[in-house]
This record gives structure tokens, C-alpha cells and sequence, in this order.
């Protein structure tokens, strides 16, 4: 196990909004959590990423520097630095010397596809291309536990396909677990290993969904039998959720 949430709990001004919730994450597993929009799924990310603390029940996560890394929605780059420096900071605020930090930047850029954009600002990049770099400074740190908040939101759907795949290619060179938020059924049973489906807030797991087939995904798993039985479970999970 690299993280839980053990019955959690966590109240807001306007009162309960996640709770109580136990889930575990396995050491190189993928799991995807979806749900309604407002019913916690983003702060149960916040908890195992250590930005916010439960009101109640305990959060077990990967604590040492750089093992736990987050991605956003938005690509979050520091508009006045380079590519590269954006994906070196992380490296750099941790204390590696500047030549090393961003030998190490150029390799996680390389492995994202961007060889030769080191020296773009983010105002040069195309939303996909910010994203990939956002990705890389994700992975710069060898983090034990990636954590992705609805980081395709905002893509048109060939980049996000083009996008899951790559997440996926990056995975299996190191095997992080990885816990991603989304609202796509087919996107979250395409890259997970694992689906949850949240039920209307406060938020409680509705469904836990095992998706066989091997990751990373062969050519046209969306159209195999398995995809769209799992898709049709987490869709009618998700439908029961929202009415509960």
C-alpha cells in the first residue's frame, strides 16, 4: 500500500462534503475517481496529496521529499521561466546543483515528447504541449505517488486520447501508483487499472471497479467486449450515485 484514507471525513462551512470514505492505493496502481461534480472527488486528491487534512479518520500517504507529485487542470507553469527551468524547479528548490537539475529536466522533457522546446515560455506552448511539460515536472522527481486533477479537462478529445496514452507509456517505465480524477467513464476505464465512482456529495464510494486487460492499452481496447462491459458498470454506478 502506498496511500489510504481510512473513514474519512471532511467538513466545510456549508457541512459535510466527503465522508466517510476508506480506500486504498496499491504501490504501482492506477486508480481513476469519478463522480458528480461537488461531490469531493478533488478533495480526496487534496488529502493524499497532503494539501489539506482530514476533519476526521486518518490519511496514510508517501511523505519523503519529491515522492508524491500533483498535477492540475491547469498546467500551473511559471509564465517567466522556461520549459525547462519549469521542470526543473522542483529539483532545484530540493537542493540539486543547477547543471544537474536541468540535465535531469531535459531528460523528463525528452521523455514526454518536447526534445527541443527546452527553451519555450509557456505562452509559446499549445495547451497539449503545457500539459506534457507539466507532466514532466511531475515525473522529474521520481515521485512513488502521481496525483492528476482533471489534467485533460481542458484538451479537445484527440489530444486527451494522444495524452492517455502517453501517461500510460510514462507509467510502465517506473510504475508510480498513480490516483486520477475525472468525469470521462471512458477515459477513466481506458487509463485505470481500477475505477471509484463517488456519489453525490458528501461523498461516499458508490463503486469500486476492477478493469482487466494489460496496461499499457493495446491498439483498439476501447472497442474490445471488456472496455465497454466495465464502461456500462461504472456508468450505472455513477447514474445510481448521482440519484442516491
Amino acid at each position: 500500500m502506498i496511500a489510504s484514507l481510512s473513514n474519512v471525513e471532511v467538513d466545510y462551512d456549508r457541512g459535510l462534503a466527503l465522508g466517510p470514505v476508506s480506500l486504498e492505493i496499491g504501490d504501482g496502481e492506477i486508480v481513476a475517481l469519478v463522480g458528480p461534480s461537488g461531490c469531493g472527488k478533488s478533495t480526496a486528491l487534496r488529502l493524499l496529496a497532503g494539501l489539506e487534512q482530514p476533519t476526521r479518520g486518518t490519511v496514510t500517504r508517501a511523505t519523503g521529499r519529491g515522492e508524491t507529485s500533483v498535477v492540475f487542470q491547469a498546467p500551473t507553469l511559471a509564465p517567466w521561466l522556461s520549459a525547462q527551468a519549469n521542470v526543473a524547479l522542483p529539483l532545484e528548490l530540493a537542493g540539486t546543483p543547477r547543471p544537474e537539475a536541468r540535465r535531469r529536466a531535459d531528460e523528463a522533457l525528452a521523455r514526454v515528447g518536447l526534445s527541443g522546446a527546452e527553451g519555450a515560455r509557456p505562452a509559446q506552448l499549445s495547451g497539449g504541449m503545457a500539459m506534457r511539460v507539466s507532466l514532466a515536472r511531475a515525473l522529474v522527481t521520481s515521485p512513488r505517488l502521481l496525483l492528476l486533477d482533471e489534467p485533460f479537462a481542458a484538451l479537445d478529445e484527440i489530444t486527451r486520447r494522444a495524452l492517455a496514452n502517453d501517461v500510460l507509456t510514462l507509467w510502465a517505465a517506473t510504475k508510480p501508483a498513480i490516483v486520477f480524477v475525472t468525469h470521462n467513464v471512458e477515459e477513466a476505464v481506458y487509463m485505470a487499472s481500477r475505477v471509484v465512482v463517488i456519489s453525490r456529495g458528501p461523498g461516499q464510494i458508490a463503486g469500486d471497479f476492477p478493469v482487466d486487460g494489460p496496461l499499457p492499452r493495446p491498439p483498439h481496447f476501447r472497442t474490445e467486449a471488456t472496455f465497454r462491459t466495465t464502461a456500462e458498470a461504472v456508468s450505472t454506478a455513477l447514474a445510481a450515485g448521482v440519484e442516491a
